[in-house]
């Protein structure tokens, strides 16, 4: 994606990381006391150090950016993140399905009655999703801008290149991250070619 790449550096600029700063600590699994105690639980995935809260006594969860009703969170775009980040998020819904089922408070949308249900929609969702990069490897494409191009993005089924070019940043962020997902499944070999990961079907 190194065209990709030039349009942001000359969109954005070169990025000044000194702004950020990593946490002072992270939130573990806890309960914080007040009138009503919300109860911590990590769920790493979106970012490495998200959690969501949940008011057992009125059947609540806040969660944050982890499920959102009518879109999916961007997965793989926290800069420098380590490990996998889709498989983290999908350990994540699985484990908010453990949980007893609360009406959904999101940090983006409309409230929802019922958490689970759109966790089974999100957990679907990344079903389809890995199983159309699958397919995509059949198709000659083997990194990930390629893939992502054989994708359709958002609800409505975009192409990508009538992405612009942030959110194509993302498609290819997104669609590595399940290619990455693919290999840890062995649904999918993963190598470097001239520097550029570079993704087959199994032998």
């Amino acid at each position: 994606a190194a065209d990709l790449a030039d349009r942001m550096a000359e969109s954005y600029g070169d990025f000044d990381p000194s702004g950020w700063e990593p946490p002072d600590h992270w939130l573990p699994a806890t309960t914080v006391p007040l009138r009503h105690p919300l109860r911590v639980v990590p769920t790493p995935g979106h970012t490495r150090g998200h959690v969501v809260y949940v008011d057992e006594s009125r059947g609540l969860m806040f969660s944050g950016d982890h499920v959102l009703p009518r879109i999916t969170p961007s997965i793989g775009f926290e800069l420098g993140e380590p490990g996998r980040p889709l498989r983290d998020y999908l350990d994540s819904l699985a484990l908010v399905t453990t949980l007893p089922d609360t009406r959904l408070l999101p940090a983006h949308g409309p409230t929802t009655p019922s958490t689970h249900t759109r966790v089974k929609e999100l957990l679907a969702h990344h079903d389809n999703r890995l199983a159309e990069a699958e397919n995509a490897l059949t198709t000659g494409a083997h990194d990930g801008h390629s893939i992502a191009s054989h994708l359709t993005w958002t609800n409505r089924s975009v192409r990508f290149e009538d992405l612009n070019d942030f959110n194509q940043m993302l498609a290819v962020n997104e669609t590595i991250a399940h290619l990455d997902v693919l290999v840890d499944r062995n649904r999918a070999n993963l190598s470097e070619v001239n520097g550029v990961a570079h993704y087959t079907p199994p032998n």
